[in-house]
C-alpha cells in the first residue's frame, strides 16, 4: 500500500476499534507482552535487591548488572531466528511459535536454577566439583537474560507480523504493552510484598512458574504466513552469476577485507607492542597495501563478472547467505526509506534518552526525599498502575485514529515533560498528595512514548526481516541511554556543589527534560515531511 493510498483510506470508528478488541490474536499478544515482561527485573533491579539483602557487595551486584546488555545486543543473533526454525519445536510449532516455547522453558529453568542455587558468598559443591556460588548464580541470570532477549526478538516479530493493517498493529503493540507493564508491576513490586512473606526464593519460583502465561499464549497464537523475506543478493550458481558478481569476485573482496585489516593490525603491534620507530618502509608498505587492495576490489572495465571458479562456489553460496541474514536486514531498512533512514534512526535513537538518563536517580531521589518505601510502593501499585495502562490505551487509541507519526510526536512531549514534574517535587517536599500526582504523570507519560516508539519502529520494518530489523531498531533506541545513565549520579553530585542536594534533583531532572529536545525537533521534521507508508503486505 502506498502512502498516498495509506493516508486516503478512512480511520475506524470506535465501535470497530472496540470490536477489534475481542480478536484472539490481541488476546495472545497481550499474555505474550505478559511472558515478555517477566525476566527483565528479575535479572535486573530486583536482583540487586535480594543481593544486597544477602550482603553481596555493591560492585559486585553493579558487575553482575551487565547481564542485562543480552537485551540490547540482540540483533546479534537475532538473523538466527529469522531465518532458522527453532530446535525441538520449529517443526511442530512454526518457526515464531516454535521460538517463543522454546525460550521460555529455558528462562523458566534458568530462574528455577536461580532460586535454588541462591545469592551467597564462598563455595558451591557440584558433582564434588567445588565452583564459585556468585559464579554460577551469574551464569544462570546471564542464561534467563539471553534467553528472555531471544523471546523479546520473536514475540516483536510475531506481533509485526500477525498485523493485519496499521490500525490492527497499534492494538496489538498496546495489548503487548499492557501485559508488559504489568508484569513488570509483578516484578518491581508485588515480589517485594511475596519476598517478605516466604523469601526470595520462593518468589522466584513463582515468576519461574508465571512464564507458563506465555506457554499458554504460544498454543492460543496462530502462526504468522509472512515470516520469508527476498535475499537482498540473488546467491550465485553455476550457469551465470546474477547482478555481476561472480563466487572468484566475490572471494576477491573478502581477501582484501583480510589484507586490509592484518595490516592494519600488523602497524599497529609494530609501533605500539615492538616499539619499531617509523619510516620509509611504513609508506612503502601503506603504498603497496593500497595497490594490492585496488587489485583484489577492481572489477572489469567492460562490466562483465570475473570468470567463474567452481572450485569457490562451495564457500561463496554460504558466505552470500550469511550476509543476507546479517547485513540484508540493514540494507533493506535503508534501501526502503532511502534519504529518511539516517533521520529515522537518529529520531529513535534520542527519543527514550530522558526516561535512560533520569531512571537510576528515581529511587535514590525518594529516599533522599524522605518517602517510606510504603508509601512509594503504594501509590506505585495504585496510581502509578492506573496511570500507566490509561497511557498505554491512549496510545493504542492513537495510533489506530491518528496514525504512528503523530502519536510519536505526542509522546515526544509527555515523556521529557513528565520529568518536570519531578522538579517540581523535588522543590515542594515529600508530600504524598504531590507525589502521587507526580507519579500519575510519569507512568502516563511513559506508558504512551512507550507505545508510540514501539508502534513507529514497527511499522518500519520490512516482513521476512522483522525480527532482526526490530531488533536493531530496538538497540538503536536503548544503547545511547544505557551507555549515558550510568553518569547520572555524578552528574546530580556535581550539580550539588553550591546547593542543597534537592536543588541539585530539580536541576538535574531539568536537564533530562531538556535532553528531549533534539528528538522532539526531528519527530516535528518527520510529521511535516515524511507520512510513514504501511508495512510492506506479503
Amino acid at each position: 500500500m502506498s502512502s498516498e493510498a495509506a493516508a486516503a483510506k478512512p480511520r475506524p470508528g470506535w465501535r470497530q476499534v472496540l470490536k477489534s478488541l475481542r480478536e484472539p490474536k490481541v488476546l495472545a499478544m497481550l499474555l505474550l507482552g505478559f511472558s515478555s515482561g517477566i525476566p527483565i527485573y528479575l535479572v535486573g533491579n530486583t536482583l540487586g535487591f535480594w543481593m544486597r539483602e544477602n550482603a553481596i557487595e555493591l560492585s559486585t551486584i553493579g558487575f553482575l548488572s551487565w547481564v542485562g546488555l543480552a537485551y540490547s545486543l540482540k540483533f546479534l543473533w537475532a538473523p538466527l531466528v529469522d531465518k532458522t526454525d527453532a530446535p525441538l519445536f520449529g517443526r511442530w510449532l512454526g518457526r515464531r511459535r516454535g521460538w517463543m516455547l522454546l525460550t521460555q522453558i529455558v528462562a523458566s529453568a534458568a530462574l528455577l536454577g536461580m532460586a535454588l542455587v541462591e545469592p551467597h558468598k564462598g563455595q558451591l559443591m557440584l558433582g564434588g566439583v567445588a565452583l564459585n556460588h556468585l559464579l554460577v548464580f551469574g551464569v544462570l541470570a546471564l542464561v534467563v537474560a539471553f534467553a528472555s532477549a531471544t523471546q523479546d526478538i520473536v514475540i516483536d516479530a510475531w506481533r509485526i507480523e500477525s498485523a493485519d493493517n496499521n490500525e490492527e498493529q497499534g492494538l496489538l503493540t498496546a495489548s503487548g504493552a499492557l501485559g508488559y507493564r504489568t508484569a513488570l508491576l509483578v516484578t518491581d513490586s508485588l515480589i517485594l510484598i511475596l519476598a517478605a512473606r516466604v523469601g526470595w526464593s520462593v518468589s522466584y519460583e513463582i515468576m519461574a512458574l508465571l512464564l507458563g502465561v506465555g506457554m499458554a499464549a504460544v498454543f492460543l497464537a496462530r502462526e504468522s504466513t509472512r515470516s520469508v523475506a527476498q535475499p537482498v543478493l540473488e546467491i550465485v550458481d553455476a550457469e551465470q552469476a546474477k547482478l555481476g558478481v561472480s563466487d572468484a569476485m566475490v572471494l576477491r573482496w573478502v581477501a582484501a577485507l583480510a589484507l586490509g585489516v592484518l595490516a592494519v593490525a600488523y602497524e599497529v603491534a609494530k609501533h605500539n607492542f615492538w616499539d619499531a620507530a617509523w619510516g620509509y618502509q611504513d609508506a612503502v608498505f601503506a603504498v603497496g597495501v593500497t595497490l594490492a587492495l585496488w587489485l583484489l576490489m577492481r572489477r572489469p572495465k567492460d562490466g562483465r563478472p570475473v570468470p567463474e571458479a567452481t572450485w569457490t562456489r562451495p564457500l561463496v553460496g554460504p558466505l552470500l547467505r550469511f550476509f543476507d541474514a546479517v547485513v540484508g536486514p540493514l540494507l533493506m531498512f535503508l534501501r526502503t526509506h532511502g534519504q529518511w533512514a539516517l533521520l529515522m534512526l537518529l529520531a529513535i535513537s534520542l527519543y527514550r534518552l530522558p526516561d535512560f538518563v533520569f531512571g537510576p536517580m528515581a529511587n535514590p531521589f525518594y529516599a533522599d526525599l524522605g518517602l517510606a518505601k510504603e508509601t512509594v510502593g503504594a501509590v506505585r501499585g495504585s496510581v502509578g498502575t492506573v496511570a500507566t495502562i490509561v497511557g498505554i490505551a491512549a496510545a493504542g487509541l492513537s495510533a489506530i485514529r491518528f496514525g504512528f507519526v503523530p502519536t510519536l510526536l505526542v509522546g515526544a512531549v509527555l515523556g521529557p515533560g513528565s520529568n518536570l514534574a519531578y522538579a517540581y517535587l523535588a522543590m515542594h517536599g515529600s508530600d504524598p498528595t504531590v507525589f502521587a500526582i507526580v507519579m500519575a504523570i510519569d507512568n502516563f507519560s511513559n506508558g504512551y512514548a512507550g507505545v508510540a516508539l514501539v508502534g513507529y519502529m514497527s511499522s518500519l520494518t520490512s516482513v521476512g526481516y522483522t525480527a532482526t530489523q526490530y531488533a536493531l531498531l530496538s538497540s538503536f533506541y536503548a544503547m545511547p541511554g544505557k551507555f549515558l545513565k550510568g553518569l547520572s549520579g555524578v552528574a546530580v553530585e556535581h550539580l550539588e556543589t553550591g546547593r542543597t542536594l534537592l536543588e541539585a534533583y530539580s536541576l538535574f531532572f531539568v536537564g533530562t527534560a531538556l535532553i528531549g529536545i533534539p528528538a522532539l525537533l526531528l519527530c516535528l521534521i518527520l510529521v511535516m515531511r515524511r507520512p510513514v507508508a504501511a508495512p510492506v503486505a506479503a
